[in-house]
């Protein structure tokens, strides 16, 4: 049975549509690989592209994509509020089927290999490629920014692992690596205070929020220096609050990097009750990227539940009422066919497309 394996590189572009559509070409080009989602965001800056494909096809397309980037994004003069190192900022691998993720891993080492050797470019692996465990976590290595890579580079704990230790002002530095599948998920809020969204995140995030002293108003720390905790309430989620000036108003941005321990609805209902205890109220919610089609129908399940209804009925129906119940058509219009991977695998055949999805 053959391999498949998405990637789903960010790129550091969302406003300009003809230097998008340079990169997605440069993606298309390659035979073999099934372009499947375009999502730029204008406040953030930044487009998430989604490709699936056999790896080797998906590869050099995501090589490809990085040396379209390099020429086409100038990193010295981008601004956006999403936390960004590059051009191409991030290159994720994730095995879909019959492929492990150390195969996928080691795909990803390939590709870095090559980005770092060919395109002069500092590489950073990360999550299952890493080379060290202290590069596992994106959010480590992206510490700084773009505007950090200069001190970063300089410094021999951060050689990069692939490419020359030494700062390009145009294109920045990648990361890329192998990775379960992850959704990129915002909540909308009926504010525009970004502290009063990063309160919402602080309370939801896996990694809480940092404790200060009641009497100094400082961090508090603990034996070893380390500053003092209290964690959130969503395991396996990262999460930040930002304004999106294109629609006004302020979300909860996270990253649900474990899908069976935070489902989507979960999230969705932690972030409204945090919002209420805070007298702010949820409006509703984005997906940026895709989603498996198993999370909708979970997530109907629930609110059908909830509202103590039966949940035999049809899939058309559970998606729907998922929709409807988490907002997902507030800010755009939610097409199951483009946003739920299966469906968008193979249009108008869902049921063969099922096939293709690994199982949790």
């Amino acid at each position: 049975m053959k391999q498949l394996i998405e990637c789903v590189p960010n790129f550091s572009e969302g406003r300009d549509p003809s230097i998008i559509k340079q990169i997605t070409d440069a993606i298309e080009a390659v035979e073999g690989v099934k372009l499947l989602d375009v999502d730029p965001g204008a406040a953030t800056n930044r487009t998430v592209v989604t490709f699936v494909g056999e790896p080797e096809a998906v590869v050099e397309a995501a090589f490809q994509a990085i040396r379209k980037a390099c020429e086409v994004i100038d990193m010295s003069k981008h601004t956006g509020e999403h936390p960004r190192m590059g051009a191409t900022d991030v290159c994720p691998l994730i095995p879909i089927a019959n492929i492990t993720m150390e195969e996928t891993a080691d795909w990803a080492r390939r590709l870095g290999e090559r980005v770092g050797r060919e395109l002069d470019l500092p590489i950073y692996l990360y999550e299952a490629a890493a080379s060290r465990p202290e590069r596992q976590n994106l959010a480590v290595i992206r510490a700084g920014e773009y505007e950090g890579l200069p001190e970063k580079l300089a410094n021999p704990d951060w050689k990069p692992d692939f490419g020359p230790a030494k700062f390009n002002a145009k294109s920045g530095a990648t990361v890329i690596g192998a990775r379960d599948f992850l959704i990129a998920y915002n909540v909308n809020l009926n504010t525009t205070s970004v502290r009063r969204a990063n309160s919402v995140a602080f309370d939801v995030r896996e990694n809480g929020r940092v404790l200060n002293d009641p009497a100094t108003g400082k961090p508090m720390k603990d034996a070893s220096g380390e500053p003092l905790r209290q964690a959130g309430t969503l395991k396996g989620v990262k999460a930040i609050g930002w304004y999106i000036e294109e629609y006004g108003i302020a979300q909860v941005s996270m990253n649900i990097t474990d899908i069976r321990a935070t489902p989507l609805h979960l999230a969705f209902e932690e972030c409204r009750q945090s919002a209420d205890r805070r007298g702010m109220r949820v409006t509703g919610s984005e997906l940026v990227g895709l989603v498996p089609l198993g999370v909708m129908l979970e997530a109907g399940r629930y609110f059908l539940k909830k509202q103590q209804r039966s949940v035999g009925v049809s899939e058309a129906e559970l998606l729907k009422i998922a929709v409807k119940s988490m907002g997902l058509d507030e800010l755009a219009s939610f097409d199951p066919q483009q946003k739920i991977i299966e469906y968008n695998l193979e249009k108008g055949n869902p049921e063969n497309a099922k096939k293709l999805i690994k199982k949790d």
